[in-house]
Parts: structure tokens; sequence; C-alpha cells
């Protein structure tokens, strides 16, 4: 297939027909019709339809190393700075098309793929085959500009604490049985944003304790399509408030849906499987495949585009209510300016940074992503409550669009417009603001902001034993008092 368009994503996931539940309901027929999709497969259609649009395709994909037609840059392995450089300003135009509200947007599992795959030599001397199978998957991925999701985690009950704590049995996800066909999983998963509309699923949980560290059926890593017979998606409840781009600017086109995968005794065949049992083996990939930086410089272009669109979102605030000149509301905008600048900064120092690693891959400096992502967790919240204070009342009286098609509309158009904004105008950038920091969508985005990574003891955890030169540091300190 090369590089797919818009239309080519909607009809595939539309074939797929895996099994969705949502509201108690089995989601049958079209699901890029449903409510709950509708929107976000529109949305997602436009970044794929950039990479055969005359503006964008030359920026959009590279000569595949296998058939020289184009494929997905964010399949790219970066070599050099300069192929560094171009993966990054591919992934900000796609971040700056959906504004960082999809937090998995097809080019962050692309990365994170490209990243494994480049240092499956790690599985070679123990299980080529593995090997084998992960660099293959990679390149069925980036020819076919495979859309894929993930999931990392299990819900509470299959977690070591819950076992420690309770000593039942867990429900821990694990490898049922082998057979000549494949290994059998039972199990569940979570949180695995945009499952069911994506073409296939990664899985790759932290290994749960066992027995044998070198055969334990809780250690695996594969990837399936995400029809695979014996795989179920349960939705959480949608947050798509309605189709009216005027009411809901953003859940009706940005709200991913996060679902519960169950595992009911699926068949995983062999080659799709690419760690079982190998604890030790499981944590090497994960760590010696920096996977986590090359992902961070992903999500930093997300972030970066969701800065900017939450200091215009409140410029415009602040125009429309003549707030300019208010010393505690330029205050409160300058926190979010240095929120950005110090993005920008850190994403840049990343960049620049930069040095090869030993899979070749021109790896972007560690320290200053672990600190973004120390720092942007922290600062989300805080901006969302600017927006809060900023706007008081306003976020709460947020009459219908339908309201301004009926007779009150003149009442509406003398009390409720703005400075240089009509009544209409004026409350379409309330409910904005409103989405943004009061709805249920809001509320979701800020809570995935948080623990985007983890919680904050594991992310600070992350940054204090990731930054190398602190026994600098303390030795200079040393030598000063000596």
């Amino acid at each position: 297939m090369s590089v797919k368009n818009g239309t080519q994503y909607i009809e595939q996931i539309n074939k797929n027909l895996p099994d969705v539940w949502i509201a108690g309901e089995q989601v049958k027929g079209t699901i890029s019709e449903h409510k709950a999709f509708k929107g976000l497969m529109v949305t997602q259609a436009s970044l794929y339809d950039m990479q055969q649009e005359d503006r964008w395709k030359a920026k959009m994909s590279y000569s595949s190393p296998l058939t020289g037609d184009p494929v997905g840059l964010s399949f790219m392995q970066p070599k050099t700075k300069k192929e560094l450089a171009v993966r990054r300003e591919m992934m900000q135009a796609w971040a700056y098309t959906h504004h960082g509200f999809l937090g998995r947007a097809p080019d962050y599992m692309n990365t994170v793929l490209m990243a494994f795959s480049a240092a499956s030599g790690l599985l070679e001397e123990k299980t080529p085959q593995y090997a084998s199978n992960l660099r293959s998957y990679y390149e069925y991925c980036r020819e076919n500009d495979i859309t894929l999701s993930h999931v990392f985690i299990q819900p509470k009950a299959g977690r070591l604490s819950t076992f420690l704590k309770t000593f039942v049995e867990s429900e821990a996800a694990h490898v049922v049985e082998k057979t000549k066909d494949g290994i059998v999983v039972r199990g569940a998963f979570l949180l695995d944003t945009q499952g069911a509309t994506s073409d296939e699923i990664l899985v790759f949980p932290p290994p749960f304790p066992s027995a044998n560290a070198e055969e334990s059926p809780y250690t695996f890593a594969f990837a399936v399509p995400s029809n695979l017979p014996g795989v179920r998606f349960v939705c959480r409840e949608s947050f798509v408030g309605g189709e009216s781009a005027y009411n809901y600017p953003l859940s009706s086109r940005f709200e991913e849906m996060d679902t519960l995968v169950i595992f009911d005794d699926a068949l995983v065949p062999w080659d799709r499987v690419f760690i079982c049992g190998d604890e030790k083996l499981a944590f090497q990939l994960v760590d010696e495949s920096r996977f986590h930086t090359h992902a961070s410089a992903q999500i930093m272009c997300k972030n970066i585009a969701k800065t900017e669109f939450l200091l215009g979102t409140i410029e415009m605030m602040i125009e429309v209510a003549g707030l300019e000149s208010h010393d505690h509301i330029i205050e409160k905008v300058t926190e979010i300016i240095i929120a950005l600048e110090t993005l920008k900064a850190l994403q840049l120092a990343a960049e620049k940074g930069a040095s090869p690693d030993r899979w070749g891959s021109m790896l972007p400096n560690r320290k200053p992503l672990l600190a973004a992502n120390a720092y942007f967790p922290k600062m989300y919240p805080r901006m969302i409550e600017i927006i809060q204070l900023i706007g008081g009342s306003s976020l709460i009286m947020i009459p219908d669009e339908k309201d301004f098609d009926t007779e009150i509309r003149g009442q509406l158009n003398r009390y409720l417009k703005g400075i240089g904004f009509d009544a209409k105008e004026n409350v379409q950038l309330a409910r904005l603001a409103w989405e943004l920091s009061v709805s249920a969508f809001g509320g979701r985005q800020t809570v995935y902001e948080r623990f985007f990574f983890g919680n904050s003891s594991t992310v600070n955890s992350r940054l204090y034993t990731g930054y190398q030169g602190r026994e600098k540091f303390k030795n200079r300190v040393k030598d000063f008092l000596s």
C-alpha cells in the first residue's frame, strides 16, 4: 500500500469489524458512523490525507528501504541529526493539525515500533526467531501504513501490588498454553486508547514475577490484528457531547476512545510473538531500545502544539473580556508563555544534543526529555486552572447553538456579546473554553496528561536515576568546601 490516505484508513477500519462494546451494546455495522468514533476517525483521516496532498507529501514520507515506494516518515529510524529534525518536522505538522489533543496519533506507535525493531539485536542470541519476527512486523507495518494501538498495563486485579496485599490468585494476563500454531493468551489490559479505531494492537505488559524467570507465563510481547478471535474491546463512556462543532468543538473532533482489552484464550500466531517467557530479556528490550526516549520526542511535538492552542484560547478570552491591562491576568498568561518556551528549549536541547546509540539510531539527548516528561504533567493542570480563573461564569453560561435560531436570539445578542465579538461568537469561544476546562472531555484530557508516562513518583524517579552528571556536581561542591 505504501502511504495511505484518509479514505483508505476509514475503509480499512470499517472492514476490520473488531468485537467492540459500548454502553451495554456490541457495535454493529460501520464503526466510522458510530457517534463515539465518527469525529475522531474523520480527524485521523485528515492526518493520513496529508501524506498524499501536494503541499505536504514530500514532508510526510521517505523511500522504503525494501521497495523504494513512499512510506510514512514516522516509521523511519533516524540515523543523523538531519533525519531526526525531518522526523520532528513531520510529527509537528500532524500535532498542529490535531492541536495536541490526540495522545495516540499514529506517529506515536510508529515511533515506538521503530525503536523496538532497531533494538531487535538484543533478542538475536537467545531467540533469533523472535528477533526476526519483530523486524518483519515492523516492516509489515511500515510497508502497509498500519494504524497501531498498544497496551502496556493491566487492571489492578492483575498487578503484583494487589496480589501481595490479598494473596488471592492473580488475574494477571498470562500464556495459558503453547501450541504448534502459537501461544494462547488469557487476561485483560488497559488503557488501550484508539483500540477500536486501529488495525492492530501491540501487547507488552511489565513482567509479573514468576518462579521461573526464563519461562514465565506472565512475560510476553506480541502484536495481533484488532479483530483476532477471542479479543474484545470494552469502551468507557463516550465523552462526545454531540456532532455540532459549535457546541462541542473539541469532543466532536478529538475524542479518543479508551478501552479495556480482554483476551479470552486468544491464539497468537508464533510469527507475531516477540518475547515469550524471558523476564530479563523483556526488561532489556524496554530499557535498551530507548523507546521511551524516542516516544518522548514525539510527545514533545504534541505538548508544544497543545500549549500553543491553550495560549491562543486564553488570549482570545482576554481580548473579548477587555482584560489585557490587568496585572493579575498578565501574571497568569506569562506562566503559560514560560511553559511554552521551556518546552521548546527542552525540545531543541534534546535534538541538538543527540548522539548515535548502539543500534545506529540518532538518539535525542535523554535528559531534557526526562525533564519535560516531569514538567508538563504539572503544568497542564495549572494551565487548565488558569482558563477556569479567567473564564469564570462564562464557562457556565453557555447557551446552545440552536438558541440563536429562535425568537430569543435578539436578547442573547444584546446581553451575551463581548468586545469585538457578537453574542454567538462570544458563546462559541466560551464553549471551547468550557470543553477544555469543565467538560468530561476536558477532565479526561487533564487526567491523561497527569499520568501520560506514569504516576508522578515513577516519572520523577525516572528523571532522577536517568540524570547523569549529579555526581560531578556533588564533587564540585566537595572540592569547593575542601
